[in-house]
């Protein structure tokens, strides 16, 4: 490995921990996941356009495998409990802090895996529009309509949690009868 190439590449790994874990809400899969990723980019990196910011080009790797990745999990649908994320055992937050950041996340966890994308790479990632389109192999004005979409469905889900929604809190819905 080249001491050029090490330091392209170093100061993105956690940025890309950061966007994996976020795709496939587990800790050990999405490190694996990066590792393929660093892999493949390194077996490739005498493939990549000179110039080219290898930012892109990185998360693009990155997403491509966990899309293919999540096809293959969705072709078995099956998880031994061994493998089962830390989401499914974990407690619940006690502290406000906790329980407003488990509502953003399963609220991004709701969100069709397109849209999901999008904002992950825009808003946490802050990839430019264009270099999103590049990673996800879309045009700019899709990206731009899977954030809008994205932003209204979490400004939502976020809103509902925060009024305490009856079919989220389990409490019954009330009417008056006259």
């Amino acid at each position: 490995m080249t001491t050029d190439m090490l330091r392209q590449i170093e100061p993105l790994i956690p940025a890309l921990r950061r966007y994996a874990r976020a795709l496939v809400r587990n800790r050990a899969e999405a490190d694996d996941l990066v590792q393929d990723c660093l892999e493949r980019a390194i077996r490739n990196w005498h493939r990549r356009r000179d110039g080219t910011e290898p930012r892109a080009w990185l998360f693009t790797i990155l997403h491509n495998l966990a899309i293919n990745g999540m096809r293959q999990a969705a072709r078995r649908r099956s998880v031994p409990v061994e493998d089962a994320g830390e989401i499914d055992v974990a407690h619940p937050a006690t502290q406000e802090s906790g329980l407003h950041y488990r509502d953003v996340m399963t609220a991004l966890s709701r969100l069709p895996e397109d849209q999901r994308a999008v904002i992950l790479l825009v808003a946490v990632e802050d990839l430019s529009y264009a270099e999103t389109a590049g990673v996800l192999g879309v045009p700019i004005g899709t990206v731009m309509s899977r954030l809008s979409r994205a932003r209204q469905r979490l400004h939502l889900a976020l809103s509902e949690d925060m009024q305490g929604s009856p079919r989220e809190t389990g409490a019954a819905t009330l009417r008056r009868v006259k």
